[in-house]
């Protein structure tokens, strides 16, 4: 765990667009790329003179074919992380970068139909998962919504993989507040915004999966333009970039924070609306998994009792993690990331142990444990 990081030397720095800057990276002890999955992210250690702090970046590149790992980061305001790539980090330096990780990935074994909606830097990981599907003959649509030319980044590259499908990619742009050089050069498909018109007269009827990612506004907007055309929210994958705060509160607070970028779809998963964010810029929020209506006790033995809750619940695989285990009894522990990486789930362990299927990237202090990536291997007392 310790060990769970790498250097890798910045090869490239190319500028994408006004606030879009992509990074290449290579193994600096010329070893081989990290296996990938189209939608994951890598998560840097960013020296601050406060101490280092962790920040995650979605991977931008195919996941075959290539020499380098890139990211592909939007300078934020705020933002310490993209702050000191921007500003601080320069071609030939090194920076620490632990594997990739993340559930929001492309479904590589289906065969249907994928829409891919990104709105601004929101592309990042679905232009990895564009490259995996150009390489397949799944039909595809990709709608990128961005304010306007200057700031759209890697656009040439989508248009590249929608030319050479021979139809099977459809790419289009629409831009909120086109300048009048994005009007002269026609760089844009539509003006506005996503809506249900434009999704109507774009797309066929069909059992489409369909990928979301982009600020939070955009998320709201089109989780209730997408379920309102009847599609399925089991069939709708999502990852939120933007500024996130308490979800708690921002969920449980009406309309009027959908309009200042503060709100998740009203429909999301119940466990979206506890979490706090650690990535940059600032909000990812990981896809969930439906919540259970009832956890049924899995054969053997393997419990977990929740001291301080005066809580027992026998495991059950209808739980990924004991961090879900306790949401279904009701429980509201405190976590941020639900990946192992930010360490908020720890909390003391008095009794059994745990398995886990992800890696921390920093091991917990002694006699403590990550409830959200651990299982139980039988009877485990938490004080919680």
């Amino acid at each position: 765990m310790g060990g769970a990081f790498r250097r890798f030397r910045v090869a490239r720095k190319l500028p994408e667009s006004s606030v879009i800057t992509s990074f290449h990276l290579t193994p600096a002890d010329g070893g081989p790329l990290w296996d990938m999955r189209p939608g994951q992210y890598l998560t840097l250690r960013i020296p601050l003179a406060e101490g280092p702090v962790l920040r995650t970046y979605s991977l931008s590149c195919p996941t075959e074919g290539r020499d380098h790992h890139r990211i592909s980061v939007k300078r934020e305001p705020q933002g310490a992380g993209s702050g000191w790539l921007h500003d601080r980090v320069s071609e030939g330096d090194v920076i620490e970068i632990a594997a990739p990780r993340g559930s929001f990935c492309l479904d590589q074994t289906s065969e249907r139909p994928v829409l891919l909606l990104a709105g601004g830097v929101g592309l990042t990981p679905l232009l990895a998962m564009l490259h995996a599907l150009a390489q397949t003959s799944r039909r595809v649509w990709f709608i990128h919504a961005v304010e306007n030319g200057e700031v759209q980044a890697l656009r040439d590259e989508v248009a590249a993989l929608a030319d050479v499908s021979g139809g099977l990619i459809t790419a289009l742009n629409v831009y909120r507040t086109p300048s009048e050089q994005d009007r002269a050069t026609a760089r844009f498909d539509a003006e506005g915004v996503i809506d249900r018109a434009l999704l109507q007269s774009t797309l066929p009827l069909d059992d489409y999966e369909v990928y979301l990612c982009g600020p939070t506004p955009f998320m709201v907007a089109m989780w209730r333009v997408l379920t309102g055309l009847g599609i399925a929210p089991a069939r709708i994958a999502y990852e939120f970039f933007g500024k996130g705060g308490s979800l708690a509160a921002l969920a449980a607070t009406p309309a009027p924070l959908v309009q200042a970028d503060r709100r998740m779809p009203t429909r999301a998963p119940q466990s979206l609306s506890k979490l706090d964010f650690i990535t940059d810029p600032d909000a990812r929020a990981l896809p969930e998994r439906p919540a259970q209506p009832g956890l049924a006790p899995a054969d053997g033995a393997s419990e977990v009792v929740f001291a301080r809750s005066g809580v027992t619940v026998p495991w059950s695989d209808a739980a990924t993690s004991i961090l879900e285990l306790a949401e279904g009894a009701g429980l509201a522990p405190a976590f941020s990331c639900r990946e192992g990486i930010c360490s908020t789930c720890s909390c003391r362990i008095d009794e059994g142990s745990v398995d886990y299927f992800s890696d921390p990237l920093d091991s917990p202090r002694p006699g403590q444990v990550l409830i959200c990536c651990s299982r139980p291997t039988g009877r485990v007392v938490l004080d919680l």
